[in-house]
């Protein structure tokens, strides 16, 4: 354990040194071009305007985040056909941050210093988004990150499309506890996601009458699960509740039926695994077991029948969407909204024009609002059962859009979290 750790603590702190370094000597612009000077840092001097794509298009995390990718693609092509934003093509600059955290830095900083983007759509891991949050405030840069995440964070210059705590773990810990379930045991990955969601967990389970059972972690990217499978069989516990990111997930639940462990004797409720995951993973292994997100495939709506439509128009007929694709793909709509609302892609006027809490969108997931202060995003919270046909089917919702708190100040029992 002291071995992972020390990793853990070295390469957390090689990923700040990288991108505090490169956020000091990146210059973003030259300063020589006028056009580009009188839209502060972006270049807006051409008929086109330059979008930056950050994901993950190998290592551990390409199963998730080549989907990502996809969508975004969507949305800018559907937006250019449309005629654009204030009359510019968008045009999109794909970067591969190949799971490795230093280099999405390396990456955030080109896109924003050399290709001068407008806005940068990406990252999936919080440890990705921590490695260029300050490559992005120094720039004064914006990034719009579309994935789920633990909260107890807010930035200037990113906007949070996916749901903070208080839209996901803290609903899908209300429903365990109102299916009865009375102690827990928590799985992750050995990264900042799974470890600050397992606090916030663990003060939600000493609140509300829950016991944690037990915790463990794996490096991400781990495929071996058997000890801690046998640990999690042992301890008997109500529900697990799994933070596990990336292709980890195929081998733990392979691990988890091995041991005879099944949704009926002790469900799994995960946090990151959707429609593409389900398919990579297998039904075999997933069948019942449940998921908290925002939207499903399956959610109801016009919208929705419309996104997915397209998407498999695009990409064929068995390719799932799901919640990350679908807050990407919404992301680049809102930021769409505040350009035309501000009349330029300058980055201090698109902020301005977020700030009032006014910016809206149709989405396949239900309307959703951008929250001024926040810079988070108004979502409806689902609880969904994975089926045999590898769709996740929505068993619970919170009835209507919850306002974000990343920094739980509504909750009594988060006050020592901030």
């Amino acid at each position: 354990m002291f071995r992972v750790r020390g990793r853990r603590i070295a390469a957390c702190a090689a990923v700040v040194a990288t991108a505090m370094t490169l956020a000091s000597c990146g210059s973003r612009v030259d300063q020589s071009s006028s056009s580009t000077a009188a839209t502060g840092a972006v270049d807006a001097s051409g008929t086109t305007i330059k979008v930056g794509l950050l994901n993950s298009l190998s290592g551990t995390m390409a199963i998730s985040e080549v989907t990502v990718k996809n969508a975004l693609m969507l949305a800018v092509d559907e937006i250019n056909a449309a005629g654009g934003v204030l009359g510019k093509k968008i045009e999109p600059v794909s970067e591969d941050g190949a799971s490795d955290w230093p280099t999405f830095a390396e990456k955030a900083q080109k896109l924003i210093s050399q290709d001068r983007v407008a806005a940068v759509f990406g990252c999936w891991t919080s440890a990705s988004r921590k490695a260029v949050k300050p490559v992005f405030e120094k720039n004064k840069a914006l990034l719009f990150y579309p994935v789920q995440y633990e909260g107890l964070e807010q930035s200037p210059y990113i906007y949070y499309t996916g749901a903070t705590t208080n839209q996901q773990i803290v609903p899908a810990l209300d429903y365990l506890k109102a299916q009865g379930k009375t102690s827990l045991y928590l799985v992750g990955s050995d990264y900042v996601f799974p470890r600050t969601a397992n606090k916030i967990i663990k003060a939600y389970a000493d609140a509300n009458g829950m016991k944690v059972l037990g915790e463990d972690y794996a490096p991400l990217g781990s495929t071996e699960f058997s000890t801690i499978t046998n640990k999690v069989k042992a301890a008997g516990a109500g529900a697990v509740f799994n933070t596990l990111n990336g292709d980890s997930n195929v081998a733990f639940f392979k691990e988890y039926k091995s041991a005879g462990l099944t949704a009926d004797k002790m469900p799994v409720l995960s946090v990151s695994i959707a429609e593409e995951e389900v398919k990579s993973i297998g039904t075999q292994y997933l069948a019942d077991q449940l998921t908290a997100w925002n939207y499903y495939q399956t959610t109801p709506g016009a919208a929705n029948e419309k996104f997915v439509k397209a998407y498999k128009a695009k990409y064929g007929e068995d390719k799932p969407t799901s919640d990350p694709m679908e807050a990407a793909y919404v992301s680049v709509y809102l930021w769409k909204a505040m350009v035309e609302k501000a009349g330029a892609f300058d980055v201090e006027k698109v902020k301005a024009a977020g700030a009032a809490g006014d910016i809206t969108f149709d989405a396949p997931e239900g309307k959703v609002t951008v929250d001024g202060p926040t810079q988070h995003v108004h979502k409806t919270a689902r609880i969904g059962k994975i089926g045999s046909d590898g769709l996740i089917n929505e068993v619970w919702n919170s009835g209507e859009p919850i306002k974000p708190d990343p920094y739980l100040k509504d909750y009594a029992w988060a006050k020592s979290l901030a």
